[in-house]
């Protein structure tokens, strides 16, 4: 069985609410306090010296590191869970997909500890990281279609997605008065009962 080491509320839930949805089984183990010095990170880094959650073992004892290859990964054995090949969604979900990993997730990994990459600018690079964050977020709301989801009818992995990050800064309040699409797509997720689960351990839901 696949174990997937995070914590309740990281990027880990990701993984997990993906795992969720394609009926794949994994064990969690909790890893909180990884990102301090102590058993936990030593234990992460011998999986993964880099020390990041999501940290996957799979069943061969391999590891896999990376949001985005874990949807690869699911796609291999669930391929309904993005659009059809030959169509453009599809373009478009594999584009989304890469576009949030590649753009929005750096804004975390800098104002979530400021003080590692400008300890004389902490809380400026804090504040300049969250001020794009959401331009990054108004940008991605143009681009969607939210009847219900991303790509209309068809439930997809990037609707994980933004069901996760809508729980993360700068909430879900913001996201209500600033990107109606991408908060109607977390609702529409969130309503699900085989995320119900999942979704609640990571307090993403009540």
């Amino acid at each position: 069985m696949i174990t997937v080491y995070g914590v309740p509320g990281f990027g880990s839930a990701i993984s997990e609410a993906m795992l969720t949805l394609a009926d794949i089984p994994y064990q969690f183990h909790d890893v909180k306090g990884f990102d301090q010095p102590g058993p936990q990170q030593e234990m992460l880094r011998t999986l993964n010296p880099l020390c990041q959650v999501p940290t996957l073992q799979l069943d061969d004892g391999s590891v896999m590191t990376e949001s985005a290859a874990v949807a690869l990964m699911i796609l291999d054995s669930r391929p309904d869970l993005a659009p059809p090949e030959g169509t453009p969604e599809r373009q478009q979900f594999w584009r989304l997909l890469i576009w949030l990993v590649a753009n929005v997730y750096p804004t975390f990994t800098y104002a979530d500890y400021p003080e590692r990459w400008a300890p004389d600018a902490a809380e400026q690079l804090k504040e300049s990281c969250i001020a794009y964050r959401k331009t990054l977020y108004l940008w991605l709301e143009s681009q969607l279609q939210a009847a219900p989801y991303a790509f209309g009818e068809q439930l997809t992995l990037l609707d994980i997605y933004l069901c996760v990050m809508r729980s993360w800064g700068p909430r879900q309040a913001w996201f209500a008065s600033n990107t109606p699409k991408i908060n109607a797509i977390a609702d529409a997720v969130c309503t699900l009962p085989k995320l119900q689960a999942v979704l609640r351990r990571n307090e993403i839901i009540g």
